[in-house]
C-alpha cells in the first residue's frame, strides 16, 4: 500500500510524484491501494499527482485505489469533474 505525505503541495509534487511513480512500478499486485489517511496539507496539486498515478497504474495494466480519502480533497475532484476517474 503506498502512503500519501503529510503535505502535498505544488512544492513538493515533483519529488513525491517520483517516489510514488517508482512505488507503482514495483507493485506487484493488479491493484495499487493509495492510502490518503494522512494527507492534512493539500492544494489541487496533489490530484494532478494522483491522476498521475492512475495513469501509470492504467498503463500497466492495474487499477488504482484510494483509500481514507480527506473530505476536502474529495471536494477538490468532485469541483475539478475528476471524481470519478479517482473513484473518491
Amino acid at each position: 500500500m503506498l502512503q500519501l505525505p503529510t503535505t502535498l503541495m505544488h512544492q513538493t509534487a515533483s519529488h513525491c510524484l517520483a517516489e510514488l511513480l517508482q512505488a507503482v512500478r514495483a507493485e506487484v499486485s493488479a491493484n495499487v491501494t493509495v492510502n490518503a489517511a494522512g494527507l492534512e496539507r493539500f492544494d489541487s496539486t496533489a490530484l494532478a499527482v494522483l491522476l498521475e498515478l492512475r495513469r501509470m497504474a492504467v498503463s500497466l495494466g492495474k487499477t488504482l485505489t484510494l483509500q481514507a480519502t480527506p473530505p476536502r480533497l474529495a471536494d477538490l475532484a468532485r469541483l475539478y469533474g475528476i471524481a470519478e476517474l479517482l473513484q473518491v
